[in-house]
């Protein structure tokens, strides 16, 4: 059974950081593309960053590029969303997600609450 578990959501002050964690079990690491994506009040789903974790390679999106780092840490089945210079506007229910080639229908993680006060 594919299990994901998202960690490390807060209440952060403008410009602070955060790291979120996604624990993953239940499938073989290597052969999944794992990502974040978010959903704020109002608002839909939108994907946030993910990696395939065969080769590394990484996508951002255009309003988190140069502030939020994704990783991998293959030990632990472990992938982290390091999030630097928050706005108010990533305020967010953040959900991690894994697929076995992409997101397009992906295993879903329970939300964390990320808020980013002004």
């Amino acid at each position: 059974e594919v299990q994901l578990q998202a960690s490390g959501g807060g209440l952060v002050q403008a410009g602070k950081s955060l790291r979120l964690s996604c624990a993953a079990s239940g499938f073989t690491f290597d052969d999944y593309v794992i990502g974040w994506f978010r959903q704020a009040p109002g608002k839909e789903r939108e994907g946030v960053s993910c990696i395939k974790h065969s080769d590394g390679s990484t996508y951002y999106a255009d309003s988190v590029k140069g502030r939020f780092t994704i990783s991998r840490d293959s030990a632990k089945n472990t992938v982290y969303l390091q999030m630097n210079s928050l706005k108010p506007e990533d305020t967010a229910v953040y959900y991690c997600a894994a697929g076995p080639s992409g997101l397009r229908n992906p295993y879903w993680g329970q939300g964390t609450q990320v808020t980013v006060s002004s």
